[in-house]
């Protein structure tokens, strides 16, 4: 199915079944990718690929793109190729310093605060073992925890007593304007304090942040954006544990990045698991719970994982990488759509007004508007099938501002038809849905304090 608004666009999904296929009918060799993250855990992924010879360039190609989805989507310090030493000597330039890759090795260096490095192995046979998470957090209701969740713009803390909220509170702050770490760290500490008083006792602290967290520790955050690294490593990483502290010695808490938490909050609320979680608003976020219902403490970071094997798509000033989520699932992929759909946008508006211009033309019913979110359910389509070559998916929840009024009905029905036309086993098996807002938000708080398992 053509992507309307964007015909030049080369969804990953079918440039993978494209590539097995050819792969059958032609010269073989076998390869695999390791991932290693921190404490050891570890993907890896076996495949065969094309015979030197056969095709190089598609062949490094399609395992470069490959290599960077499992990276993002998983996290890691560490790359390990085992198999053909062409792919790795590619693989190993592109993360070199002054590489393709610069962005994507110094973000995963400063998160696992270790050297990035490519590794190579002769033999497939000898690639690292899968290693994953043996306690994963999340699901725990028992006695009285406080969760708390902590945005750009307000944070809400909550008291729960045996898996119900009896005291809810929501303050605005804003936390990426202060160089001061005391102001986002008096906010946390007040908030714990503020549910702790109507509890008789604190059992356990869960807390959901924007930003990426490891092993409790926030690495990367937007709250922190304002700080000096000097703070920021001082003071910002461990904030969530230093407030914990404060609060008294030994209480359990576990820090998790907040797409995970909503994630986790939508299948506790439908009572499933292998729930991946899509925030589509500023940028494109991404959590998810396995089949127990737990968070798994992979990355997730989907913005940055590439959706589009077109070489022309659009660019990512962040990353400088093409074809990536970011571009395709936030304001940033209905604005870039606007004007193959006939609207002109005041580039004098920030971004959010002008979503904002293009969700009003979708109200009353402009078919240009309309033929933007079609476009980009035709992404997403093709996307999920993608997210599934690297997630086990019974239900994809789809939230943020972009996917909000009649636009996120359109993109999901449009992303339904490309499962059934082009993955019906797939389209059997996932079910696609925008969670009820007013669920959600109260279901998140107790999700975060669920999270210790003490």
């Amino acid at each position: 199915m053509k992507a309307k608004l964007d015909p030049a666009f080369r969804p990953m999904a079918l440039e993978m079944r494209e590539f097995e296929a050819l792969v059958k009918k032609s010269p073989s060799q076998a390869m695999a990718v390791s991932v290693v993250r921190n404490q050891g855990y570890t993907e890896t992924r076996c495949m065969q690929i094309l015979e030197d010879g056969v095709d190089d360039a598609r062949n490094i190609a399609f395992v470069e793109r490959y290599v960077k989805a499992l990276l993002w989507c998983y996290g890691g310090y560490k790359i390990v190729i085992a198999g053909p030493k062409s792919v790795y000597e590619r693989i190993s330039s592109d993360y070199a310093v002054g590489g393709r890759r610069d962005f994507d090795r110094d973000f995963m260096a400063g998160v696992f605060e270790r050297p990035f490095e490519v590794e190579y192995l002769e033999d497939p046979a000898d690639a690292p073992e899968t290693k994953r998470a043996s306690s994963a957090s999340g699901r725990h209701l028992n006695g009285c925890r406080i969760g708390f969740d902590a945005g750009g713009s307000d944070r809400k803390v909550s008291a729960v007593i045996d898996g119900e909220t009896v005291y809810s509170e929501e303050v605005v702050w804003h936390p990426k304007l202060s160089t001061d770490p005391n102001y986002q760290y008096e906010g946390i500490l007040s908030a714990f304090r503020t549910a702790a008083e109507k509890m008789p006792r604190v059992d356990a602290i869960g807390v959901s942040t924007a930003g990426v967290c490891i092993d409790n520790r926030v690495m990367v955050s937007s709250l922190f954006l304002k700080l000096s690294k000097e703070d920021f490593e001082k003071r910002g990483k461990s904030m969530y544990l230093d407030a914990a502290r404060a609060l008294g010695e030994g209480i359990p808490i576990e820090v998790c990045n907040d797409g995970d938490v909503t994630a986790l909050a939508g299948a506790m609320d439908l009572g499933v698991g292998n729930v991946l979680g899509i925030a589509m608003g500023t940028s494109e976020a991404g959590g998810y719970v396995d089949a127990s219902g737990s968070i798994t403490g992979w990355l997730n970071e989907l913005a940055f994982a590439p959706v589009d094997m077109n070489p022309d798509a659009m660019e990512d000033e962040w990353s400088g990488d093409r074809g990536c989520g970011v571009k395709y699932f936030s304001q940033d992929g209905v604005i870039k759509l606007a004007p193959a759909a006939g609207i002109s946008l005041d580039e004098s508006m920030t971004p959010a007004e002008k979503l904002k211009v293009v969700q009003n033309l979708m109200a009353a019913g402009d078919t240009r508007a309309r033929e933007i979110y079609e476009t980009i359910g035709v992404y997403f389509g093709y996307s999920v099938a993608w997210y599934a070559r690297f997630y086990d998916i019974d239900h994809v929840l789809v939230m943020g501002r972009v996917t909000s009024g009649e636009g996120g009905v359109i993109l999901l029905e449009k992303a339904r038809e490309v499962l059934r036309q082009e993955f019906p086993e797939l389209a059997e098996k996932i079910v696609l849905n925008i969670p009820d807002e007013n669920s959600r938000r109260v279901g998140q708080s107790i999700a975060a304090a669920s999270l210790p398992s003490a």
